[in-house]
């Protein structure tokens, strides 16, 4: 099993009422693709996070292999929510991968 995690920024010049509502639609987005991507076992977006975090939302998901993790990078369903609704509205991105 495969954990990817990512933690985005969103664009600084965003208002916070336009940050919460893209959170929102990259949390649907995301979390709409459990089942849809074979490997994919679980995902969840964190959108909710405390005052001392330095991110504006993460993504824990786990895969069944280091395989499955790379056919999800390309996967159409995956970069259809990725390039409509996470990369125009991110400043920064951190990733880090692991076996569990």
């Amino acid at each position: 099993m495969v954990k990817h995690i990512i933690i985005w920024n969103l664009k600084p010049e965003m208002t916070a009422d336009e940050k919460k509502a893209q959170c929102a639609e990259i949390k649907a987005g995301l979390e709409g693709l459990k089942g849809k991507i074979d490997g994919l076992t679980d995902i969840k977006v964190v959108t909710d996070l405390l005052g001392s975090s330095n991110g504006d939302l993460m993504l824990d998901s786990t895969f069944e292999s280091a395989e499955a993790l790379k056919a999800y990078a390309v996967h159409p369903e995956h970069l259809k929510v990725a390039d409509g609704m996470v990369r125009p509205f991110t400043a920064e991105r951190k990733c880090v991968d692991f076996e569990i």
